[in-house]
């Protein structure tokens, strides 16, 4: 097995990779499994909406990004996992026919003070297409075994046993965003972790040991097969969706629909902790500030503080992003 280490790395140091092409399939293929919007499934829906053409759900941007990652900065290897996302920017979009590479800085290299047997890597990504033009940015750590090092005791992890969780029922009115409550907090329902599931995004996006293979997760610090952390944040773009659909229909009976775009981007992404094979996630968002915009009259940009709790009630995944919203009828 490939292996990578901590003193591979060096504040500096950058690192590019080859480009990849993204093909019409691809993007509706993804975007029908994680983020079924118009304006990534449908070329005739995409020119009615904000966007005005067919593009690619930036979760699957990102999950390119993680593909090229682990190919070529962590050279087919694993890494010991990463804490979360600094920021993350959606440039510009990823359209049908394009090649994307990354350009990858080291910007910083720190050993861990308190388990000697790692270190953390912070680095500074762009994702750019064959126009050279930069589509998505990102900052941040990864995780690194040293080398050398005794590792620390793998942890001892009881799996859960998987149950379904039914699609929930409940439905709201979806506001405008001039009228939207500040602190208002919508439940987006549950979604349960397979192994299969797992492994089948790993092979496509983010192929490291602990994601792929569960023998070799029980030999690495996570214990057992868990999740990829942008499969986490996939399946919360899902169950947004399918509760916004409920949430529109809804609205559509008693009056007007506001209108959804795209995301510039998000912060303060943190795994917080494995999501393991048998896990139920219960997912929510919270909207914490608005604004109307100010290059797009007629729409604002919304600001969500989005998270995941398993069946313990333990916060696993949280984030801070932004969408354009509607802003008035």
């Amino acid at each position: 097995m490939a292996e990578i280490h901590f003193e591979d790395f060096a504040p500096g140091q950058v690192i590019e990779s080859p480009a990849l092409a993204v093909s019409r399939d691809e993007i509706v293929a993804f975007a029908r499994a994680f983020d079924p919007q118009p304006f990534h499934v449908d070329e005739a829906a995409a020119k009615r909406s904000f966007v005005g053409t067919l593009i690619a759900s930036g979760w699957h941007s990102a999950g390119l990004g993680m593909r090229l990652l682990q190919a070529h900065v962590f050279r087919g290897a694993t890494s010991m996992g990463s804490p979360g996302i600094t920021e993350l920017g959606w440039v510009k979009p990823v359209l049908p026919g394009d090649a994307v590479r990354i350009v990858v800085t080291v910007a910083d290299c720190r050993r861990s003070g308190s388990r000697p047997d790692r270190g953390f890597v912070r680095f500074a990504l762009r994702m750019l297409n064959q126009r050279d033009e930069t589509v998505m940015t990102q900052s941040f750590t990864v995780i690194f075994a040293r080398r050398g090092a005794e590792p620390l005791p793998s942890r001892a992890v009881v799996l859960a046993e998987p149950r379904p969780a039914a699609e929930p029922e409940d439905a709201e009115i979806l506001p405008f965003l001039r009228d939207a409550e500040l602190g208002a907090t919508r439940a987006l329902g549950r979604h349960v972790f397979t192994a299969d599931a797992i492994t089948a995004f790993a092979r496509a996006y983010d192929p490291q040991a602990f994601h792929l293979d569960a023998q070799a997760a029980r030999d690495t610090h996570f214990g057992a097969l868990c999740a990829s952390g942008w499969h986490t944040a996939a399946v919360w773009m899902r169950r947004t969706i399918a509760t916004r659909a409920r949430d529109a229909a809804y609205t559509a009976e008693r009056g007007p629909v506001p209108m959804a775009g795209p995301s510039p981007g998000f912060r303060d992404l943190r795994w917080l902790a494995p999501v393991y094979a048998g896990d139920t996630l219960s997912y929510a968002t919270t909207l914490v500030d608005k604004r109307a915009s100010e290059s797009r009259p007629g729409w604002g940009l919304a600001t969500m503080r989005s998270s995941a709790r398993n069946q313990h009630g333990t916060e696993v995944f949280v984030f801070t992003g932004m969408v354009f919203w509607q802003w008035a009828p």
